[in-house]
């Protein structure tokens, strides 16, 4: 199993607003496309407005065949489009992870 763990920072005082929108109309076209949602967190403590997400995938292979169905589909384009309008996110990070054989996931 790998991880795609995604940071995104938003503009300060932009937070709320990108949770409104993503969570009305960009979640639920991740979910059909990419299925396995591991947790969706905000932080407390550290570094201020973001949002981290992670998202399971059987391998690589997975990753990019789950990722290439959704950046087709016309729903997502629209989503996106809508985001970059309304300027929440200020900067994008993603790593993926790879568990080793006595991870629990």
């Amino acid at each position: 199993m790998i991880v795609d763990l995604r940071t995104y920072t938003m503009v300060p005082g932009r937070l709320g607003a990108y949770l409104k929108l993503y969570e009305a109309e960009g979640l639920p076209i991740q979910m059909k496309h990419l299925g396995r949602l591991i947790g969706y967190f905000v932080t407390e403590i550290g570094t201020q407005n973001q949002v981290v997400h992670l998202w399971g995938y059987d391998s690589l292979a997975d990753r990019e065949r789950r990722r290439a169905a959704m950046e087709a589909d016309p729903a997502w384009t629209a989503y996106r489009k809508k985001s970059a309008e309304q300027g929440n996110v200020q900067h994008q990070e993603n790593k993926i992870l790879k568990s080793v054989p006595f991870s629990p996931l």
